[in-house]
């Protein structure tokens, strides 16, 4: 289905994309693995190589724009063409909303909103001088669409994914490049285990689900194909819900 596409997967050293980087690697796309952590990034590569595909990890922190335009021209040299990106480095942090700090509202919002815009007006830039029909899938979150009592933080940066997601979809269909969104709920991640070990709340989530369980970060993989395929062609601006039912 993505028989030798090129793509970027960001923060994909562990979890969730992680999980995404393998999907693509085994619908036939070669990977540039890009991620702060670049030895946890070597191994993912080390795995999607098992798979039959190539992969490059790159250190990146997309929240600085000349080591995003460093990331898109290493993938150019890499592959020759950008075919996909899945936008989906991120952090999170929790925080009572008088408590919040002014540097830590700063950091998520740079990695999660600023590093999305960066990443896709870079990779852009480089699709439309290609001229290439390329795919950008941004991992937001059912915290953009619902308030976080102790993470406003995050879900202001998520929600600005979203808007960003239907402002891109709009700029760019016209030069054919399709950008949408996936929203997963509370997943299994590495980043969401210090709140899901608290007392209690792993409980509550199985049993707030109406499928009776967390999701896992291969439950992500078939929609980002699907929205990374030829198959949502006519597809744009859309945030696609992965969460289990929760906000049904």
């Amino acid at each position: 289905m993505l028989e030798d596409k090129a793509a970027i997967v960001t923060g994909a050293a562990m979890g969730n994309g992680k999980a995404i980087a393998l999907g693509l690697a085994e619908a036939g796309a070669n990977l540039i693995v890009a991620d702060i952590d670049l030895a946890l990034a070597k191994k993912t590569c080390q795995e999607i190589e098992m798979l039959g595909r190539q992969a490059l990890a790159v250190q990146v922190d997309i929240s600085k724009k000349s080591q995003v335009e460093d990331l898109v021209q290493q993938a150019v040299n890499e592959f020759g063409r950008i075919d996909i990106l899945v936008n989906n480095a991120g952090v999170t942090s929790r925080y009572d909303l008088l408590e919040l700090p002014e540097e830590e509202w700063e950091r998520v919002l740079n990695i999660n909103l600023k590093g999305v815009f960066l990443c896709t007006q870079a990779v852009a830039r480089e699709m439309v001088r290609l001229g290439i029909k390329g795919k950008i899938i941004n991992i937001s979150s059912v915290g953009a669409s619902r308030g976080i009592p102790y993470s406003a933080h995050y879900s202001a940066s998520k929600a600005g994914v979203e808007l960003f997601t239907q402002s891109a979809a709009r700029a760019l269909a016209g030069r054919s490049i399709y950008v949408n969104a996936i929203a997963p709920g509370v997943m299994e991640t590495p980043m969401l285990e210090p709140f899901l070990a608290e007392p209690g709340r792993r409980e509550r989530y199985i049993e707030s689900s109406p499928m009776g369980r967390i999701g896992q970060p291969q439950d992500l993989v078939g929609a980002v194909i699907f929205l990374a395929g030829p198959a949502s062609d006519f597809v744009t601006g859309i945030v696609l819900r992965v969460d289990g039912g929760a906000s049904a």
